[in-house]
């Protein structure tokens, strides 16, 4: 499943000083998850720079900020870089616990993986039944990411491989190649924002609901009751005239 095109609603723009008569906009908190050399660093470098940068140096997770403008609506986007070595056996309970203090602070999430790995394609489903037990309401959007998809010639997994695992998964799948086309990076981000900015609005409204209840204390019902004999004695006034 492919997330619709968004690209001419979409803006980005340093985030500026704070001040005190600033409205801030909402937090829009996104992570990248995958195995290593698999595209994280390039994809999100891509979206939010739109300049393709091949090689990068193993990261040890960095977060990228920016003020970005989805169809009117003013975010304040955080994208959380992750090491690529999620798998790596060395030094597994410090990645681990890495790991899920970043499930548990995103609200979004892409997992990716390269179509020219099949190890890293295997890395998602563990990827995402981590998230589900940090979210078990299932609310949290995931998009799976094929990335590299111009290396044909090196294929490993298969586009139907991706689309099964993400119905499976009941996730949106895409393949993208982060070097060729930037509008397809730009569309994936630009939908789990959306998304998760559709669950702040929704628990913004539970939130409204629960803190302002509808008045049904004494004193309104009372009030209430003086009214409608006040109106009362209105009606009867002419009546007793004649």
């Amino acid at each position: 499943m492919r997330p619709p095109t968004m690209s001419g609603h979409f803006l980005l723009a340093p985030i500026p000083e704070s001040s005190s008569d600033y409205l801030l906009p909402k937090d829009i908190k996104l992570a990248v998850l995958g195995a290593g050399r698999v595209g994280k660093s390039a994809m999100i470098v891509r979206f939010l720079t739109k300049r393709f940068i091949g090689d990068y140096e193993p990261n040890t997770g960095k977060l990228y900020s920016r003020l970005v403008y989805v169809e009117g609506d003013q975010l304040s986007l955080q994208i959380q870089d992750t090491p690529g070595g999620i798998q790596a056996q060395d030094n597994l309970s410090q990645t681990a616990d890495s790991l899920s203090k970043c499930v548990q602070w995103a609200e979004g999430f892409l997992l990716v993986y390269s179509i020219t790995d099949y190890e890293s394609y295997q890395s998602i489903r563990p990827l995402y039944q981590n998230i589900r037990k940090v979210h078990p309401d299932g609310k949290v959007p995931v998009i799976i990411v094929g990335n590299k998809a111009d290396l044909l010639h090196a294929r490993q997994v298969q586009t139907q491989d991706g689309l099964q695992l993400a119905n499976e998964l009941g996730s949106l799948f895409l393949e993208i190649s982060t070097s060729e086309n930037y509008e397809d990076v730009c569309d994936v981000f630009q939908h789990l924002c959306k998304e998760v900015s559709k669950l702040h609005g929704l628990s913004g409204e539970r939130r409204r609901a629960s803190i302002i209840p509808r008045p049904r204390s004494p004193n309104m019902q009372d009030l209430k009751r003086r009214f409608r004999q006040a109106l009362s004695s209105k009606v009867k006034a002419p009546s007793s005239l004649g």
